[in-house]
Formats: C-alpha cells, sequence, structure tokens
C-alpha cells in the first residue's frame, strides 16, 4: 500500500486515526463537507496522495492538514500522528467591523 502513490479517502482517515471505525471514516468522506485540494468530495473512494491538503469538520471544529506520508497499516497513535501535519485556519475578517473602527 505505501508503495503505491495514493489512498483510497476513508482507509487514510482511518489508519491516520481521524475516524474511530472504516464506516465512520465512509460517513465524513461521503457527506459532502470533505475538501481535499480545495475540491468538495462525495465519495469515499476519492485517491490521497502526498502533499494533498484535506479540509473537513470533525467535532464542532474545522480541520485541515496536509498529508505528510500514506501509511502502510493502522498503528498507534504515535504513527498514525506522522502521517499528516496539523495547518492552521484562519477565520475571514469582518469588512464591516474593521470599517467601524476606523
Amino acid at each position: 500500500m505505501a508503495d503505491g502513490d495514493s489512498i483510497r479517502l476513508d482507509r487514510f482517515l482511518w489508519f491516520a486515526r481521524l475516524a474511530k471505525t472504516r464506516s465512520a471514516a465512509q460517513a465524513i468522506a461521503e457527506k459532502g463537507t470533505l475538501r481535499l485540494d480545495g475540491r468538495r468530495i462525495e465519495r469515499s473512494a476519492a485517491a490521497v496522495r502526498v502533499g494533498a491538503i484535506i479540509v473537513f469538520p470533525l467535532y464542532g471544529k474545522v480541520r485541515a492538514l496536509r498529508v505528510e506520508a500514506l501509511p502502510k497499516r493502522r498503528g498507534p497513535p504515535a504513527e498514525a500522528a506522522q502521517l499528516y501535519t496539523s495547518l492552521e485556519i484562519i477565520a475571514p475578517r469582518n469588512v464591516d467591523a474593521a470599517e467601524s473602527e476606523a
């Protein structure tokens, strides 16, 4: 698996321990709220490659991740954490509030 150049989105979410079960990972992917490199994804079979940016809501927060490596297996949490880098999400600035201060 790791010697290939891509992996299914639901398998990546499960291997990276972002979802507790594979069916939960499929539900995250098929809900239509996940974005992979800026594209809206509605199928769990979408291909994930190293360097891809994944953005999705999880437990009331928006998570943004950069894929650093493709997993070989669903290992311990320390191993799973090395598969991705969390990215900071900057909220859009409220233009009306900024104009009222000036």
